[in-house]
């Protein structure tokens, strides 16, 4: 049974995503069999949710964390990365239909450039070659509502450069700098992680092959990375004046599953290059409604 969740989110019918998907055109009906997702960060939180609903909707998943996952792997050294996007080949059989990357830090430390950023981008690219097998690829990963936040433009352009060791030694700096320097580092990875994905996919390697590859921006979701913020409701009044959430206040991490489910379902074929706050209106409260003219 397909979630209620799904069901609710998009006015789907149980039929359009069930254990198959079913595509309407104007004279016949076409069946699209399940498909085969890999996803980063299965362990807990966001990655945990869309696994399982995909899951059961008898789509494959091919799960990926540090620990306790089909695939167990550190995508904060280039080996790890490696070898993961090799052992997500060898259980897919050849052919991936989309990846969904969820893994990350919030910790304000160097690592976190490597998690958040490095271990993104250069996983989906050792995984590009099998992922353009597929006829309906898709790719979807989480930056945040961070990305709007202050950030060090330094450490942007040495991951926008993709410039690994420059990026660590920056970060490295902050942290030793201290004095709340080291809070940049998180907002900086999801800066430079949405401004790759809008570079990259209008290039012939993503947009040419007909794949699509979007960012969500959460705002607070309620997932072990961030249950010691909102633990007391001394700490949520604080994180409320910084991601204010009018709409519906914080979120479950099924809410942000049904939205990369749908950023990698064969029903999108337009969208691409897009970070989509989901943030129950912080962006709106925090930039305004006039948006087009920052830029």
């Amino acid at each position: 049974m397909v979630s209620d969740l799904i069901l609710g989110a998009f006015n789907l019918s149980e039929e359009y995503v069930g254990v198959a998907y079913v595509k309407f055109n104007r004279m016949q009906r076409e069946v699209i069999v399940t498909r085969t997702y890999v996803i980063t960060g299965t362990a807990s939180g966001i990655a945990a949710a869309t696994s399982r609903i995909l899951k059961e909707a008898g789509n494959k998943v091919i799960g990926i964390d540090i620990k306790n996952a089909d695939i167990e792997a550190d995508l904060s050294t280039k080996q790890g990365r490696q070898d993961a996007a090799k052992k997500a080949e060898e259980l897919s059989g050849g052919v991936i239909d989309a990846i969904i990357a969820c893994a990350g830090l919030a910790h304000p430390i160097a690592k976190t450039v490597s998690v958040n950023y490095f271990g993104v981008t250069d996983f989906l690219n050792a995984l590009l070659p099998t992922l353009a097998k597929s006829t309906t690829a898709r790719v979807a990963l989480t930056s945040s509502m961070a990305s709007l936040m202050p950030n060090s433009p330094e450490l942007v352009a040495a991951m926008c450069g993709d410039d690994e060791l420059k990026a660590v030694a920056i970060a490295q700096g902050l942290v030793d700098a201290g004095g709340g320097a080291e809070q940049l580092i998180y907002g900086s990875t999801k800066r430079a992680l949405s401004r790759w994905v809008r570079r990259e996919s209008i290039k012939p390697t993503w947009a040419g092959a007909g794949i699509p590859i979007n960012a969500v921006g959460p705002g607070i979701v309620k997932t072990p990375m961030v249950a010691d913020m909102i633990a007391t409701p001394e700490a949520v009044t604080g994180i409320l004046q910084m991601v204010p959430m009018p709409l519906h206040g914080f979120m479950e991490p099924e809410t942000v599953a049904a939205l990369l489910i749908w950023l990698t379902s064969v029903e999108n074929t337009h969208t691409t290059g897009q970070t989509i706050y989901i943030d129950g209106g912080s962006d709106a409260v925090l930039r305004g409604e006039n948006i087009w003219d920052l830029a």
